[in-house]
């Protein structure tokens, strides 16, 4: 389905009946990651997905947002549809989503499920951001005679170093700087809503220390560790995943 949400042409999905759960992709994923979860929760409650801005079959934004931005475009979508989300579920992105808009009161919602959600600074932000500028002037840097020799790997280095996101970015760079740079570990103690934060054991993308971070940040919040499972543990185990939502809502 799709619908207009601030001038971008937004797909969607509508599914099941009962009290809403919002569910939010992560970065260059889109709403069909949670295919197999939906359809397991749908038996009990309605589930709204939808693909953010710049992913999937959803337009675009022309310049570059901050979560701020996407917190804004959710709680529009949800608006326009008419919605009282009842459990906000967040991937990754979705999770740092998640986490700006109802730190910020943007978004309200009775319980909020953060499956291998990233926001926790790992790193000095400093140093992330000269190696991202670096990375930007990396191509003139070295075109000098020099230092040509050593382009491929230096620029490896870089890309390493702030996530290899980065350089599959294409026209979302800008979004992805500044979402990057956003450490939402005060964001995160101001969380007041019930919070279970499920976490792939074998996660590389979001190591399992940064989710026991994020957990002692929410207060009252909760953390199950999926054993066998990564980054995508809501596809690699969905049985699992499914149960222990249920069982929190």
């Amino acid at each position: 389905m799709r619908i207009i949400i601030n001038g971008l042409a937004t797909e969607y999905l509508d599914e099941g009946r009962g009290k809403t759960l919002l569910l939010l992709h992560g970065w260059q994923d889109n709403l069909h990651t949670f295919d197999k979860l939906a359809a397991k929760l749908a038996e009990k409650y309605r589930v709204v997905r939808l693909d953010l801005p710049g992913f999937g079959e959803t337009e675009t934004p022309r310049r570059a947002w901050n979560l701020e931005d996407y917190a804004e475009f959710i709680s529009a979508f949800c608006r326009k549809l008419g919605i009282q989300v009842f459990c906000i579920i967040g991937h990754s992105l979705g999770g740092r989503i998640s986490i700006k808009s109802l730190s910020g009161s943007i978004l309200n919602t009775e319980k909020l499920v953060l499956i291998a959600s990233a926001g926790v600074a790992k790193r000095n932000p400093v140093r992330s951001g000269a190696l991202l500028a670096l990375a930007r002037i990396g191509n003139a840097a070295f075109s000098i005679p020099p230092l040509r020799n050593l382009k491929g790997s230096v620029r490896r280095s870089f890309y390493k170093a702030i996530g290899s996101d980065y350089e599959a970015a294409g026209k979302l760079r800008g979004t992805f700087q500044n979402i990057i740079r956003e450490d939402l570990s005060d964001a995160a103690k101001k969380i007041a809503a019930p919070t279970l934060l499920i976490w792939g054991h074998l996660d590389r993308e979001t190591p399992l220390f940064d989710g026991q971070r994020l957990s002692n940040l929410i207060r009252g919040s909760r953390i199950e560790i999926v054993e066998g499972a990564g980054h995508f543990v809501h596809r690699e185990r969905t049985g699992r995943v499914a149960d222990l939502i249920l069982h929190f809502l």
